[in-house]
């Protein structure tokens, strides 16, 4: 198996709910995985079906990881982790779970004869290119069975780690990428994604994929009002995207689904204590700010006289930019593997 070969102490083994076996519990002895668990799992099924409620311009979604150790503030995915008996605040950053059959699993399930070749989105949940997919190396079998497959797929990610694949992903049918750019500012950027890639070489690799003739736009998301939302801040972005000839540029409002909200309004409460009357008054009513705040932040990635450009639903299937709040899009992946996608 590809991971035997990793230096790994195994700690122990845990049950967790939804998978028949217990799951080998091991840790890195990297700096980047310090007090980090991961959970090794051999999941019965990975497509997961997209519900028609959320809207969403693909039907089948693949993530080999839950839990993720970006550790993003405001991560839509936290409340996932409730599911498996965890937390969404430190859990979902320390204790991941891994999918160590995904590839074999999802070859077999591309190879049905029911299957229709249907748009495969990744990313949409947790980042298939976090940092651990560095040493379990997933993905690259699971590029190769949509290839084998003639499935169409996409990516979303934070991480220029997806360029070690880049020779793989050129031959999966109608391939796009996305990569997240919520900002270029350091103070931002590790404030709210300390553990992500540098903002610059999430851009590089932007650049690189489209050199390489990858279609890869950008999502400026969140924008979280008084954090990452001046017209300075997204501009900087959008010219960045444009020299690195970026094919889709957009931007979304924070969202603070279930247990996202209080932790997010914890942070607030630790790091920018000035802005937490602002956002108790933004989000008062629920998971989403008042539709003028959402239409002024989204505006701020289409300035006047600059053609606004579609996400293609963010993971690259044809599609219209949606509104959150209007297209029913929920926060991740649900029990029995049924997923509801990114917005």
């Amino acid at each position: 198996m590809r991971w035997d070969v990793l230096e790994v102490d195994e700690d122990e083994s845990r049950a967790l709910p939804g998978y028949r076996e217990p799951a080998a519990v091991r840790t890195f002895d990297a700096p980047e995985a310090l007090d980090t668990r991961f959970y090794e799992v051999r999941s019965k099924s990975v497509l997961n079906r997209v519900p028609k409620r959320s809207q969403m311009p693909f039907e089948w979604t693949v993530n080999p990881y839950r839990g993720c150790t970006h550790a993003c503030t405001f991560c839509f995915a936290r409340p996932t982790h409730t599911y498996l008996g965890l937390n969404a605040g430190r859990d979902f950053e320390r204790e991941i779970i891994v999918k160590v059959n995904a590839p074999e699993v999802l070859r077999a399930e591309l190879g049905r004869p029911s299957w229709k070749r249907q748009h495969v989105a990744m990313g949409t949940n947790t980042d298939p290119y976090q940092w651990v997919e560095g040493r379990y190396r997933l993905m690259p079998e699971i590029w190769q069975a949509l290839i084998d497959s003639g499935t169409p797929g996409s990516i979303l990610t934070k991480s220029p780690l997806l360029l070690r694949d880049i020779d793989l992903m050129k031959q999966v049918p109608g391939i796009r990428a996305n990569l997240s750019i919520p900002t270029m500012e350091e103070k931002a950027w590790r404030a709210t994604e300390p553990h992500t890639p540098s903002p610059m070489k999430r851009m590089e690799a932007v650049a690189e994929l489209n050199r390489a003739g990858i279609p890869c736009g950008i999502l400026i998301a969140p924008l979280m009002p008084g954090i990452n939302d001046s017209p300075e801040q997204v501009a900087r972005i959008i010219e960045l995207a444009d020299e690195a000839g970026a094919v889709d540029i957009g931007g979304i409002a924070l969202h603070l689904r279930g247990e996202v909200k209080g932790l997010f309004f914890d942070w607030l409460r630790h790091n920018r204590p000035d802005l937490l009357p602002r956002y108790q008054r933004l989000y008062a009513r629920g998971a989403y700010a008042p539709a003028q705040e959402r239409e002024r932040l989204a505006k701020l990635a289409s300035p006047a006289g600059r053609p606004r450009r579609s996400l293609r639903g963010i993971a690259g299937a044809p599609a219209s930019e949606r509104d959150p709040a209007r297209s029913g899009g929920a926060a991740g992946e649900r029990p029995r593997e049924e997923q509801q996608s990114l917005f």
